[in-house]
């Protein structure tokens, strides 16, 4: 098994979130859909928060890291939507590296006892992470839909 498609995976990933979410601009940054929400920044933040949170737990003796409110409160700080995507830019980037660093075995290894994943093979969280990003980038789109803008299409001009 080779796991060398991982990081093209993950570029694409971010191209289909960067694309979905382009019309959206600083102004957006603290709208929500609903009181309760998080704003445009904050789903953003949350994105990459959340590739971080993959990628760290997955290589680490503790794994995931289940303290939620921690994550939480350091997500509602966010109000710019620049920064947000300066982080998921960085996100990306680290989880690019990560997974060029690693070899097949350590992808292969299983996960440590957890409650998330449980002991599963180590590249299970890369297809979670696709899924959980285009969770948000959906509806980031409905986000982008309410503000009375048309979100591109992530697919085109690839």
């Amino acid at each position: 098994m080779h796991f060398i498609a991982i990081p093209e995976q993950l570029k694409v990933t971010k191209e289909f979130f960067d694309r979905s979410t382009r019309a959206l601009t600083e102004e957006d940054s603290n709208f929500k859909a609903y009181p309760d929400a998080f704003t445009v920044a904050q789903q953003v933040a949350h994105t990459a928060q959340t590739i971080d949170w993959f990628f760290e737990g997955a290589f680490r003796p503790e794994c995931f890291d289940m303290d939620f409110e921690k994550a939480t409160q350091e997500i509602l700080a966010i109000t710019s939507l620049t920064k947000a995507r300066e982080m998921l830019d960085a996100s990306f980037a680290k989880a690019i590296e990560t997974a060029k660093s690693k070899t097949d075995a350590e992808w292969a290894a299983c996960l440590p006892p957890n409650p998330i994943m449980g002991e599963l093979p180590r590249f299970v969280i890369v297809g979670s992470l696709v899924d959980h990003t285009a969770h948000h980038r959906g509806a980031l789109t409905v986000y982008t839909r309410l503000l009375g803008k048309i979100p591109p299409m992530p697919y085109a001009d690839m």
